[in-house]
């Protein structure tokens, strides 16, 4: 059901949607799905677009729409979804009554604006990680589960791997003692980049691949990754790095582990150390070493692989990612690609752990599909996602300012130190805003 540009602006207008930023239709007025599926719609079509996939083999989904202000990216996938409806303007998606869920996987300075609208729009969403560029942006997120009620499922997808739930539910048992310590690595960022400005493809509307982020010269590093540098990761203006773009994963398994363990409050002091490129178009960070303390004492060392490695400071910590929780009677390693315990005789127990167990998934868009249809959060929901995500934005800030930052968590915010705490926060291009 493809909406001409003219019927869009007239619903929009009757939706209360401006084209600048819209305020959209509230989630009471909209219909479900009739066909007894959840409609999806895909907004951004590069690469990670291709877990989307899944929603085509799965019997409970289907893919109505794509979405990319990038015209080659969106009619290719428009062919992978069976010829369904192209657009090259979100909004236009958010404005279907019969969209009922968006799989958003934009660069990541898009990832929240894009999902507070979608709230508002009574979509449920799944959003790739990490969540936002800002600690102000991962707050304001909430909203979306708890104002508007909706579905999110964060899209870190170890959470449906069954190693990494079995190594978890082992230690969230006891079968390593009481965990003192939690060590998550990931790889390294990148440094370098050029910009040679570079006029504008036909059928890419750049306007709107920037959105909210500052204008900014056209150049293959910063938009098209043709030479193997991908921008998009590593400037500041889109994202904060590897810190946040891979860290998202092992942050996330440790996330799950504090979420399940009795450890909700986020740490209330983090130090770090890092490198930040002066040279070149990147300037996110690309080494970084962080010592994070809990409120019940839990001490958690945050690094890039290549610190890791010179440092090695546990047995455990080894490969190029990974979440280690460390007890006194042993230890556990949670990865993508497997998992290792410190007794091979506590592996043999991982079938039948204990009490505690952690939800099954055996993947995070099926699980998304079914929570969307049940109406119960999935397994990787919004609020876990907010505390992991912030681990890294205070990673980001301790190094760019030089300084230790404490968290309050009754408060949420940083405190002691007014230049730390104006970094929550990132200015906005007009006509884009956070408003909820």
């Amino acid at each position: 059901m493809k909406i001409s540009r003219r019927d869009f602006i007239k619903s929009a207008a009757l939706a209360g949607v401006a084209l600048g930023f819209p305020s959209i239709v509230p989630s009471s007025v909209l219909a479900r799905s009739p066909n007894g599926k959840v409609n999806v719609a895909l907004i951004a079509c590069g690469n990670r677009s291709g877990y989307a996939n899944i929603y085509k083999s799965y019997d409970k989904s289907v893919v109505v729409a794509v979405c990319d202000p990038i015209q080659s990216r969106r009619l290719k996938r428009k062919q992978a979804f069976d010829n369904c409806d192209d657009y090259s303007d979100f909004r236009e998606v958010l404005a279907r009554k019969d969209v009922d869920a968006v799989h958003i996987s934009t660069a990541d300075h898009w990832h929240v604006p894009i999902s507070l609208m979608a709230a508002r729009a009574g979509k449920d969403m799944y959003t790739e990680k990490p969540l936002g560029i800002s600690i102000e942006q991962d707050l304001k997120a909430r909203a979306i589960v708890d104002k508007y009620r909706r579905v999110f499922q964060y899209g870190a997808q170890q959470r449906s791997l069954q190693h990494v739930r079995m190594g978890i539910e082992l230690a969230l048992n006891g079968h390593f003692g009481e965990i003192k310590e939690a060590y998550v690595w990931a790889p390294r960022g990148q440094s370098g980049g050029t910009c040679v400005e570079t006029p504008v493809p036909e059928g890419y509307d750049y306007d709107m691949w920037l959105g909210p982020a500052p204008k900014a010269p056209f150049c293959e590093d910063r938009c098209l990754n043709q030479s193997g540098r991908n921008g998009i990761f590593h400037i500041y203006d889109y994202a904060i790095g590897f810190v946040a773009g891979w860290g998202a994963h092992p942050a996330d398994m440790l996330q799950w582990w504090l979420d399940n363990a009795g450890v909700p409050n986020m740490p209330v002091s983090c130090e770090a150390k890092g490198v930040i490129p002066t040279e070149g178009l990147f300037n996110t960070l690309t080494h970084w070493d962080a010592h994070f303390v809990y409120p019940n004492g839990l001490k958690m060392r945050f690094m890039d692989n290549e610190t890791a490695a010179k440092e090695k400071p546990h047995p455990g910590v080894e490969g190029g990612h990974g979440t280690l929780l460390v007890g006194s009677e042993g230890w556990v390693l949670v990865s993508r690609s497997g998992w290792k315990v410190s007794d091979e005789a506590i592996r043999q127990k991982a079938k039948e752990p204990g009490p505690k167990r952690l939800p099954v998934s055996p993947d995070q868009i099926q699980n998304f599909v079914d929570s969307v249809l049940s109406r119960q959060q999935p397994v990787d929901n919004l609020h876990s996602a907010v505390r992991s995500d912030i681990l890294c934005h205070l990673i980001d800030i301790s190094v760019r300012t030089g300084r230790k930052i404490q968290w309050d968590n009754k408060r949420e915010t940083i405190v002691g130190n007014a230049q730390a705490a104006k970094m929550m926060r990132r200015d906005m291009r007009k006509p884009w805003t956070l408003a909820t």
